[in-house]
């Protein structure tokens, strides 16, 4: 088993049934950095299509770290909008050595667009972040300093909060965290990686699956773990989304591509003797039983917004 250590912040580790309480040192980030470093040593990557009206948005909660990264770069995934405009105005107002801009000729998807920042990036840990969601000003710190201190973790991820607008997510700010380690059966039972919350080592040998543009990202962190690679959760609200993670706009809205894209990661699976015949055909029906939730949640949402719509409307008139 891994342990969890800490050597420098708040942070409550959890190792199977022991719990190490570390308190806070009064380490502060600003200025030198923890461990003496200006910056951390991580490469920020997002892709980014057709995003115009949320993506400064998204840099400004990187830029805005405590700890901020070496190097941010968003991938523009064949925008055709003046989207690639706004990111050239960000990169001047932010800087080239910061902020590095790729340009792909033609839509490829988010996982073919996140592989061309990973093999652009140049730190030793990479976090993702989607063009229409923000991160907490002390992720990268907190984060960081995790896998810092465990070098035997490959992924972290952490929770995050869905918010209506900037002003909801003005969270707290965390002295103290808890961390557990991730199996890869809790994993497989429920994916509670988002992709705005995962940071993960460089050198894996792993990347988005391409072609893909459902489900991608959890295909990727299942290979990690079902390679013998080591996980762990961070329990603390680190990222805002800013859409329903069901039933809105976007890739997220799409559930029945989702779901397929789910029951054909775990047929890869199998398929590369990952998962044994029974737990295949387990991981299948979990994985249908929790579309029918998230396809009536989504119909709910859905009635709710048409019900506010009409109260509007009513109201205008």
């Amino acid at each position: 088993m891994c342990n969890l250590h800490s050597k420098a912040v708040g942070i409550w580790y959890e190792s199977g049934g022991r719990r190490l309480s570390i308190t806070w040192r009064g380490v502060r980030v600003n200025g030198g950095g923890i461990l003496g470093r200006s910056v951390a040593p991580v490469s920020v990557i997002i892709p980014c299509y057709r995003a115009g009206s949320t993506i400064g948005r998204a840099v400004a909660s990187v830029a805005n770290q405590t700890w901020p990264p070496a190097e941010l770069i968003i991938v523009d995934d064949g925008s055709d909008d003046g989207t690639r405009d706004i990111l050239c105005q960000l990169q001047r107002q932010h800087g080239r050595n910061w902020l590095r801009l790729i340009a792909l000729p033609e839509n490829r998807g988010p996982g073919a667009a996140r592989n061309a920042g990973w093999e652009a990036s140049t730190q030793p840990y990479v976090a993702f972040l989607d063009a229409d969601d923000a991160w907490h000003p002390r992720k990268v710190e907190l984060q960081c300093q995790v896998m810092l201190d465990n070098p035997l973790l490959a992924l972290t991820g952490h929770r995050w909060r869905w918010v209506r607008s900037l002003a909801d997510g003005d969270s707290d700010n965390p002295d103290r965290i808890r961390v557990s380690m991730l199996s890869k059966w809790t994993l497989l039972v429920s994916n509670v990686l988002s992709t705005p919350t995962v940071m993960l080592k460089r050198d894996l040998p792993f990347r988005f699956h391409p072609s893909k543009k459902y489900s991608e990202d959890y295909l990727l962190w299942l290979q990690i773990l079902f390679s013998g690679y080591r996980a762990a959760f961070i329990h603390a609200e680190l990222a805002y989304l800013y859409k329903p993670p069901y039933g809105a706009s976007g890739l997220s809205g799409h559930l029945w591509q989702m779901q397929v894209g789910e029951l054909a990661n775990y047929y890869l699976l199998w398929k590369e003797r990952r998962l044994s015949a029974p737990l295949f055909v387990m991981a299948c029906a979990l994985s249908t039983a929790k579309f029918v939730r998230r396809l009536l949640n989504s119909m709910l949402l859905w009635n709710s917004g048409r019900q506010l719509q009409e109260g509007v409307s009513s109201d205008v008139a």
